[in-house]
């Protein structure tokens, strides 16, 4: 088999995305602090650095994948091959 077509293989493969110590769903939340204290300032710039801390803490007492299915339940995302989230009965 050539060399060109041999790929690294990721050491873990359930790490997630990171980026210095932000993971991607806390780096999202950092820029959209970001762009709102850029906009508005004052209060937003204090939440730029307590809302990732908090998120983060609240993050680490969830199981993975808990701000996907917060946003489900929500309402504002749609999971493809899932049931809607008021199903009650489900038949085979």
């Amino acid at each position: 088999m050539s060399d060109d077509l041999k790929q690294d293989f990721p050491q873990y493969l359930s790490a997630p995305f990171q980026i210095l110590w932000y993971e991607s769903d806390e780096l999202a939340l950092v820029f959209f602090f970001l762009v709102m204290a850029l906009l508005y300032g004052t209060v937003c710039w204090i939440l730029l650095l307590v809302g990732p801390y908090v998120y983060s803490r609240i993050k680490r007492q969830r199981p993975r994948g808990f701000l996907c299915h917060l946003l489900y339940m929500a309402g504002l995302i749609q999971m493809r091959n899932y049931p809607g989230y008021f199903d009650k009965e489900f038949s085979e």
